[in-house]
């Protein structure tokens, strides 16, 4: 972090706190959104595709024109929307790297310095000043949430893509 970080006697610490906590929980809540989009999906295209290749032995090459090119546009819909949902709940890492003399925010931070032989003194050093920390790790979260909300907002509109050319695919045979 090229920013000043240090705060005068730890003024800021309890809100960096609530937010850090505020945005954990948002990172819970978009993976549990991106989930259970997932599974309406899989459901969905099971049963769509059962009704359609159920009892008249339907295929995609019985279709019109239109009806095809339709039924084509919602599975590449379908199929980006399920690639956009599952990078929603992809573990994300941040970039930042630990460093030696560094606190300690996140699961990577304590691995690297544990590799060091440095994770007590890290901690000592995030306990006595842990603000720092607080404002790596809500830079870090606040990136998760923003590219979860990101992924989850264009497999929606791809998802909403593909319903309506299947529609139409449906509707025009």
């Amino acid at each position: 972090m090229d920013q000043d970080t240090s705060v005068p006697g730890g003024a800021g610490t309890r809100t960096a706190e609530r937010l850090l906590t505020e945005l954990r929980d948002e990172i819970g809540r978009a993976d549990t959104k991106a989930s259970i989009l997932i599974a309406a999906m899989g459901m969905s295209s099971g049963a769509l595709v059962s009704l359609m290749a159920g009892e008249n032995g339907w295929r995609p090459g019985h279709l019109s024109g239109i009806g095809a090119a339709s039924w084509w546009t919602g599975c590449a819909g379908w199929t980006a929307a399920l690639v956009c949902l599952l990078l929603a709940v992809l573990p994300r890492y941040r970039r930042h790297v630990w460093a030696a003399g560094g606190t300690v925010s996140h699961f990577q931070d304590i691995r690297t310095a544990a590799l060091a032989g440095e994770l007590s003194v890290a901690l000592l050093r995030t306990e006595r000043d842990p603000f720092p920390a607080l404002v790596g790790a809500l830079s870090s979260n606040a990136g998760i949430v923003a590219a979860k909300h990101r992924w989850i907002r264009t497999g929606l509109a791809l998802f909403g893509t593909g319903v309506l050319a299947l529609t139409v695919a449906a509707v025009t045979g």
